[in-house]
């Protein structure tokens, strides 16, 4: 089973978000040396999650909650 995609991870730039493995950035298993792929909240800010069709199930209180802090 896969694990599952974390929508705020606490420090994103650590992991390589490629595949279910999440290696270490220093320490990728499947990479042939290119560098690691970034989690989409780095790329597209917090509120990622809501736009497109991720295909992430996310429920309507754990969305409010992590938007306002309150988790």
């Amino acid at each position: 089973m896969a694990k599952t995609f974390p929508l705020h991870p606490k420090h994103p730039e650590r992991i390589c978000w490629g595949c279910d493995q999440y290696c270490a950035s220093a320490d990728m298993k499947c990479g042939n040396g290119s560098g690691r792929t970034q989690h989409p909240a780095e790329l597209l800010g917090e509120d990622w999650y809501t736009f497109g069709d991720w295909g992430i199930e996310v429920e309507a209180e754990r969305a409010e909650d992590k938007q306002s802090g309150e988790a």
